[in-house]
């Protein structure tokens, strides 16, 4: 008994986790036709470039290159991936948010 009780939390956390990732399936199918669709013609490393900031856009991006038959083309993608370090400065800042109020729109 005292091992089922642990054994359902954890349960619970990994389906909790598998029900965020599934939710976000039609995000990444747009994403991945819109992907497509940009290189359909020729290669445009700059379309990569957001998806290169975080471990599921590169998922999706080595998904699309495989499908365009451009798996090799990966390792020039890599300058687009910004440094760990870098990231998490830049993402454990405070950000100023600004709020214009256009006083001429009724």
């Amino acid at each position: 008994m005292l091992l089922v009780i642990p054994q359902v939390f954890i349960c619970f956390v990994c389906f909790k986790q598998s029900y965020r990732l599934f939710s976000t399936w039609g995000e990444k199918k747009r994403k991945y036709a819109v992907l497509m669709e940009r290189n359909k013609e020729h290669f445009r490393p700059d379309t990569f470039e957001a998806y290169m900031q975080a471990p599921c856009g590169r998922l999706l991006t080595k998904a699309v290159l495989k499908d365009l038959g451009e798996s090799k083309r990966y390792k020039e993608l890599l300058v687009y991936k910004v440094p760990v370090i870098e990231s998490l400065k830049h993402n454990c800042t405070t950000q100023r948010t600004r709020v214009y109020i256009n006083e001429d729109l009724k």
